[in-house]
């Protein structure tokens, strides 16, 4: 059974998990604050700089993560940021630790990327906003909106 202590990996999304990670989903009152996995994934096969994996908890899908890295591009980039895309934990998942560790596994990943300054990301404010959970992972507002998202940002 998997628990606050089951190894977490970021795994990559194949034909064989796809529809695992298809049917994960949050809670009905979570639905505005991140998109389904299926817009995300379509979303990432138009977009050069996306890279998304799934979140397992030993062999279970758990979760997804999507990072917009400018490197990925064909053009040469050369910036200092990353940006954390879509973040989304299983309804049945939640509150085990496993978007925070998720988020720390992302975090090691840019650091090994090219010119890794700041991962960036964003959210809707709002009841239920997840303001306070990017709080205690030491992100801070940079004082930029994009789109009626307010922008957070982490030092790396």
């Amino acid at each position: 059974m998997i628990g606050p202590h089951s190894k977490l990996t970021l795994r990559e999304v194949t034909a064989d998990n796809l529809g695992v990670v298809l049917a994960l989903e949050v809670f009905d009152e979570q639905r505005n604050w991140v998109a389904s996995n299926a817009r995300s994934i379509a979303q990432a096969h138009f977009h050069q700089e996306a890279w998304f994996r799934a979140i397992y908890a030993d062999e279970v899908p758990v979760g997804f993560l999507m990072l917009h890295d400018e490197n990925l591009r064909d053009e040469v980039r050369q910036n200092d940021y990353y940006f954390l895309w879509r973040l989304m934990i299983d309804k049945r998942y939640q509150k085990l630790g496993f978007g925070r560790r998720a988020v720390r596994l992302l975090i090691e990943h840019v650091k090994q990327r090219p010119n890794a300054n700041t991962l960036l990301s964003s959210f809707r404010s709002g009841q239920n906003s997840p303001e306070g959970f990017y709080a205690k992972l030491g992100f801070k507002r940079t004082g930029n909106e994009h789109d009626g998202e307010i922008e957070i940002g982490l030092g790396l």
